[in-house]
């Protein structure tokens, strides 16, 4: 942060103050001796946001002068977490706002709490769409967020006594938003099922006209995202779904006072709860609902800001570019060929051509039941003049597959963007893209060479790979002010918009003072996570433990049931010998489970169980404890990394596209225990393959294992450890009321284990007795997590955005800023 001579900074002190009172008594009419906490709150983040507004302005007006380039970000998910802190730390306001609320008798502190997460994501997609946001805005460029104002998130998520997850309302919008602007100005009839009329015209062209059809409107909401002490402010624009007419007056006046806003609430449904459960009918089609209500809302405020400028759409994709963040918003390619079409009369070849070079598609999975398919009847409902639309982009795709590999039918099929009675997203993102880019150099080899090795061998030059990155301004230095005063101590502020410029520590990681001020962050750190087990997960554990942490969403192919397992193994053996020389250990474990993906529930309750076990042991809990820290957030996480020693990062090789979460520990000092999968395989090559703990079947290898007809049960007979953990879980011991509870995931493992589970367990094993030996030598690990520091710059988001901006978007460096 800047500093300021004491006479400016006094003045910012008043303003502040001076604001925060106005608001209080101007825009909540409170008396300021009356304010409540919330209304200090609300007051504070009017009075921050009003600092964002000028500069917010001038930038839209920077970016329309300059006739500038712009970049459109389409994502189901933006997990922003909490805003307040972030924009104070951007505006270079933290100091300044701290002593204004200490005057005013509060503090910065107790202000973060009471500000919720936004509820607009659940995992990595919607964390990386965030830090992309905060990136662009960073680097100066003109890029805008475009999403789904969520009324409710997933769920807040319980633990109860039994160890299973209770799924509560996650009500973040009951109270004021003070981030958000309304604009009713900016509203869209979003058009549902009806029917198509062919109408011929006297000069020859045919028209196409969407009848009958069910209307919704789209009223958009702004969120500034502020740049990191530039003068830069973007926007993350999101459509709230509103009723075309509020209620049927005609039927309330009759007493059908229920019938008379049914309609009402039906349609505000879309914009209700993220990711409504897919498992019924219905629930896929409103899944399938939200996707074209915000992609069809956003292209309509594309067009209209581009048309404020040009007359025709020659310039279209010149002056516009549409990152498809997974397969989600990929039903925005047919939607823009019929506005071209339908609404503004462009031909066919001319719309799908803009379109083409418009869009580029991120992909972020590899297994198959992630890549959205829709049922062909179902979409042609929904969306009667799209399944048009798409047929003929089909057709004339089956075409070109035919000219380019006479006589395969086969790879035609497979190749198809209609094929098997499903429309599926991911080939209508691929034929309507200039670019596919996966997430990491493995996940995109992967890409090339399987999921999509037919449109690789087509178009060789359009699938790329972007490795994901993370802002180090929400994941460095507002979540880790220990760690980053001793950095930006060490070798100035200058890595916080270059992170690359951590490579300077790496002289200090075998300085003894540099590695006694490392571990006295990290020892801080550690109580503060000790402290928030304690409230969160009612457990108490020992701040001075190896802090083993493992926080992700819940998915089988991530194998917290691989941790959990070894939870047990390490149970066993202390209970069998209590004076064994581990060193003391504390698991976390954090993550939500789909609320119909009953196999993941189940490991949490295994988890919970084996926690409730090893716990209540005093054989065990003197060197082992277990906790699952509920309702895993963006605001936990900020808490979480910082006082993380072990990163928990163990996926199936082949299967993490990347991953996020293993950056963002590394960053903070922890070491990786891991699989070479996803992101893990450039950070080992970055860090050094000696600076982490590397175990288990590479990718190539799970796949010769199974091509070769894998057999879990050989495992279990081969290793007594792995037998024995798996009978005693399988025995009723974690669940006397109910002995059979947990044998279902016993038997799923013995017969199938699809993410190779038992084959990694041994190796697993023996890196984990790797880490208890390097946590012996305080002295070596301290230099080991410096290094994992100091060779992680590479994975910022600003190189990830910029990597994008040359390669992809083809940004004009001089036309922004």
């Amino acid at each position: 942060m800047q500093t300021m001579d004491p006479g400016r900074r006094v003045t910012r002190v008043e303003a502040l103050k001076r604001d925060i009172e106005s608001h209080v008594r101007h825009t909540l009419a409170r008396h300021t001796a009356s304010a409540t906490r919330r209304d200090v709150y609300v007051s504070t983040a009017y009075t921050i946001r009003d600092r964002l507004a000028e500069r917010w302005a001038a930038t839209n007006a920077r970016y329309q002068q300059g006739d500038v380039k712009r970049v459109y970000y389409l994502s189901l998910e933006f997990l922003i977490g909490k805003s307040l802190h972030n924009a104070i730390l951007n505006l270079g306001l933290e100091g300044a706002t701290a002593e204004a609320l200490e005057e005013l008798g509060d503090s910065l502190d107790a202000m973060r709490d009471r500000e919720p997460d936004a509820g607009l994501g659940n995992g990595g997609l919607g964390r990386l769409a965030a830090c992309y946001l905060d990136s662009m805005a960073t680097l100066e460029l003109p890029g805008t967020g475009y999403g789904i104002r969520y009324e409710h998130g997933i769920f807040r998520q319980g633990i109860d006594d039994e160890g299973r997850q209770v799924e509560k309302p996650d009500n973040w919008l009951h109270d004021v938003n003070p981030w958000e602007i309304a604009r009713p100005d900016r509203t869209y009839k979003v058009k549902f099922y009806g029917r198509v009329q062919v109408r011929p015209d006297p000069n020859g062209r045919v028209h196409y006209d969407w009848l009958d059809s069910s209307d919704v409107l789209a009223m958009a909401y702004d969120t500034p995202v502020p740049g990191y002490c530039n003068n830069t402010v973007n926007t993350l624009r999101l459509w709230a779904a509103k009723a075309t007419e509020e209620f049927d007056l005609e039927g309330f006046i009759r007493g059908n006072y229920i019938a008379a806003v049914q309609a009402k609430t039906d349609t505000e449904t879309i914009s209700k709860v993220l990711y409504p459960p897919d498992d019924t009918g219905a629930g896929k089609e409103l899944r399938l609902k939200q996707q074209y209500f915000f992609v069809s809302a956003t292209l309509q405020d594309i067009i209209r800001r581009y048309r404020t400028e040009r007359r025709t759409f020659a310039d279209f994709a010149d002056k516009v570019q549409i990152q498809l963040n997974d397969t989600h918003p990929a039903v925005a390619i047919p939607e823009l060929m019929r506005l071209l079409m339908d609404d503004h009369g462009l031909e066919w070849d001319v719309s799908f051509d803009i379109a083409r070079r418009t869009f580029a598609y991120t992909n972020h999975t590899v297994l198959p039941e992630a890549l959205e398919e829709w049922e062909v009847e179902r979409f042609g409902r929904l969306l009667p003049r799209h399944l048009e639309l798409i047929r003929e982009i089909d057709r004339r795709f089956r075409a070109r597959v035919q000219e380019q590999f006479p006589g395969d039918a086969a790879r035609e099929e497979r190749m198809a963007i209609i094929g098997g009675g499903k429309v599926r997203m991911a080939h209508l993102a691929i034929v309507g893209s200039h670019h596919t880019d996966g997430v990491a150099a493995l996940h995109t080899e992967i890409l090339k060479d399987r999921i999509f090795r037919d449109f690789h061998e087509l178009w060789p030059e359009r699938i790329t790979s972007v490795t994901n990155g993370v802002t180090q301004r929400r994941w460095m230095l507002k979540s880790n002010p220990g760690l980053s005063s001793l950095i930006t101590e060490a070798i100035g502020p200058e890595w916080i918009t270059d992170l690359e410029r951590l490579a300077e520590l790496e002289p200090l990681a075998d300085e003894a003072a540099f590695q006694e001020s490392w571990r006295r962050v990290k020892a801080d750190n550690r109580r503060t996570l000790a402290q928030l087990v304690r409230a969160e997960a009612g457990v108490a554990v020992d701040a001075r433990s190896l802090m083993d942490v493992q926080v992700k969403r819940m998915h089988e192919y991530k194998r917290q049931l691989l941790n959990a397992l070894h939870c047990v193994d390490r149970y066993l053996e202390l209970r069998d010998a209590p004076d064994a020389a581990f060193p003391a250990r504390t698991v976390l474990f954090g993550g939500k489970a789909a609320p119909t993906y009953w196999t993941a529930k189940l490991i949490i309750q295994l988890i919970g169980r084996i926690a409730r076990e090893v716990n209540a042991d005093p054989a065990a809990a003197r060197l082992l404890r277990v906790a699952f820290i509920p309702d895993y957030r963006v605001s936990l996480a900020e808490r979480i990394f910082p006082g993380s020693d072990l990163s928990e990062q163990i996926s199936t090789a082949g299967f993490e596209a990347s991953g996020t979460g293993n950056m963002k520990f590394a960053l903070n000092g922890a070491l990786t225990i891991g699989t070479m999968d996803g992101a893990n395989v450039e950070i080992a090559e970055r860090v050094g393959r000696e600076n982490m703990f590397i175990f288990g079947l590479t990718a190539q290898e799970v796949e010769a294992s199974r091509a070769a007809g894998y057999n879990p049960r050989a495992e279990y007979e081969r290793s007594p450890r792995l037998r024995r953990v798996l009978d005693f879980v399988a025995s009723g011991t974690l669940s006397p009321e109910e002995p059979g509870l947990f044998r279902p995931l016993i038997e799923a493992l013995l017969h199938h284990d699809p993410y190779m589970v038992l084959a990694d367990f041994d190796a697993y094993l023996d890196a984990q007795a790797e880490v208890d030996a390097a946590w012996g030598d305080q002295r070596a690990w301290t230099r080991k997590a410096v290094l994992n520091v100091a060779r992680c710059g590479w994975f910022s988001s600003d190189r990830s955005v910029q990597e994008y901006a040359d390669r992809i978007w083809k940004l004009d460096p001089t036309a922004v800023g």
